[in-house]
């Protein structure tokens, strides 16, 4: 889950593309959006209840119906709806490409003021194109950063690593002092992608190489696993549960239970961790040598679908959701960071928002998911269940990597082949 959206502020955004005041002439705009609270209390539905209000007070020819569901159950919900012919106009979740390679979305040139387009972080309207048009308008943004607990750094007298061979180190000296899980390293099938893609930018590798071809098991990527298998999981500094069973949030449920000394984590974790008295600190991932060039980001995605029309209202919409103060209130109450560069700027500068600071400082180096590629979902449900294999006893990286890059490559082609 990732985070929020921006863009000028209100008198600028309303000027642009789209429709004005009430010119809407009754319509209601179905919308399907994710849930990014943890209880009832921080439901998306009152961050969108509020919007909506605020938007239709000004707009009474226009209705926005939204539904909010769970990160478990909206996508599916999406496809079902659209599968069904009942496509909404309107859905915030986590990917796009298959839609838009099937000809069903809006672009944001047909969409959005010039003002909204421009704002948004040069990496995020990036990631949100297939072939040069973007279909995916950035909604959510995340970053990682290595979180590490202070008190159990203090008794061990260790600083915070900045290579993997500090890390290593750092590690070891953690279980010396009893430390149960001195690197807590989940590439269990709740979030394995993740975990994995911020080791492989660490090694200087990634999914997919500069062409955005796939490259799973480029020679990079070999040698990362093969450090992760032979100095981390072998030396037993993984903890008792093994990589390939470690979920995320189990990991991250230990770490705020003091039983973790080291972990990749997001913003989330902040919380939850403060919430138990533990004390931690934050640093960029350490590369192979030096501090890592690039780091994992996670982008969500809102996208408008053309089976029911309504363009101009679904413009004039979006350019007000993605406003300054909207993108700021929703970035705040759910921990994310703004997608926008105005909206990171008032973050930057604001003191109430200086515990994200870090995560935003490291979003200009962020690269995402290859999710302009139809052929993601399935690769990455294949690392998810795969992955592991390679750190375990006797496993073989290069195997592994390769049979993914197999499956990964013969994905692509059957949906090249398909659009």
């Amino acid at each position: 889950m990732v985070a929020a959206v921006a863009a000028l502020g209100m008198t600028a955004v309303l000027g642009g593309c789209g429709v004005g005041g009430g010119s809407g002439d009754d319509v209601t705009l179905k919308l399907v959006a994710a849930d990014y609270g943890d209880s009832s209390a921080n439901s998306s539905e009152k961050y969108w209840d509020k919007l909506v209000a605020e938007y239709e007070a000004d707009h009474p020819g226009v209705r926005i119906d939204v539904s909010v569901y769970s990160w478990n159950d909206v996508d599916r919900k999406v496809k079902e709806m659209v599968d069904a012919g009942d496509a909404p106009d309107m859905a915030q979740i986590g990917a796009y490409a298959d839609y838009a390679a099937d000809g069903q979305l809006y672009t944001a040139d047909d969409l959005l003021s010039i003002t909204t387009q421009a704002d948004f972080a040069g990496q995020l309207a990036d990631a949100g194109k297939v072939d040069g048009e973007q279909f995916g308008m950035p909604f959510a943004a995340s970053t990682r950063l290595l979180f590490y607990n202070k008190s159990l750094f203090a008794e061990a007298g260790l600083t915070p690593p900045t290579t993997w061979a500090e890390l290593a180190a750092d590690a070891e000296a953690l279980k010396e002092e009893g430390v149960s899980c001195p690197y807590a390293l989940p590439l269990g099938p709740e979030e394995a992608q993740a975990e994995t893609m911020q080791w492989l930018l660490s090694g200087g590798g990634g999914y997919t190489d500069t062409l955005g071809t796939y490259g799973i098991d480029s020679a990079e990527n070999v040698e990362t696993f093969t450090w992760l298998r032979d100095q981390l999981v072998g030396k037993g500094l993984t903890g008792p549960v093994p990589p390939a069973k470690l979920n995320r949030a189990d990991a991250f449920a230990a770490f705020a239970s003091g039983e973790v000394g080291m972990l990749n984590g997001h913003p989330s974790l902040m919380k939850m961790a403060a919430k138990k008295g533990v004390k931690f600190g934050m640093v960029p991932m350490p590369g192979r040598d030096g501090e890592t060039e690039s780091t994992m980001g996670v982008a969500d995605w809102m996208l408008a679908f053309k089976k029911n029309g309504h363009r101009d209202q679904i413009g004039d919409f979006l350019d007000f959701v993605y406003s300054e103060k909207n993108v700021l209130a929703f970035s705040r109450e759910y921990d994310l960071l703004p997608v926008t560069n105005s909206a990171s700027a008032v973050m930057s500068a604001a003191a109430e928002d200086r515990e994200l600071k870090p995560f935003l400082d490291e979003l200009g180096l962020a690269e995402f998911y290859p999710v302009g590629k139809t052929s993601w979902a399935s690769v990455s449900a294949e690392v998810k269940s795969g992955i592991g294999k390679a750190v375990a006893p006797g496993g073989s990286p290069s195997a592994v990597l390769g049979k993914l890059e197999a499956f990964a490559t013969q994905a692509d082609a059957e949906a090249a082949a398909e659009g």
